[in-house]
């Protein structure tokens, strides 16, 4: 692991512990979604009644402020040189980390 990573003091103390692995581990899509099953769970909810109770233009409106965070992050993480699985897992993962912040 390259110094600049280490960003934090646990982060720092627990790669001198060896509690971390000493190469990157590929991690899946189905961790990704299970650990965001709430979020994903409250803004379809959020999405069906904006759809039903008011217009379908307000839940488009929702997919596309969804869909431009996705974006921002994935560009945000390429540029940082991640790869393009990690960008789009790290991407979906933050936007629905953050959106849950209002709740």
């Amino acid at each position: 692991m390259r110094p600049e990573h280490c960003l934090t003091r646990n982060h720092i103390e627990a790669w001198h512990g060896r509690a971390l692995p000493s190469e990157p581990e590929r991690v899946e899509l189905w961790p990704v979604l299970r650990g965001s099953i709430l979020p994903i769970l409250v803004w379809t909810g959020v999405a069906c009644v904006a759809y039903f109770g008011h217009d379908p233009l307000v839940a488009m409106v929702l997919g596309g402020v969804f869909a431009l965070s996705f974006i921002v992050g994935f560009g945000l993480r390429r540029r940082a040189r991640h790869s393009v699985r990690c960008s789009a897992y790290g991407a979906l993962g933050g936007v629905l980390d953050k959106c849950m912040a209002g709740f």
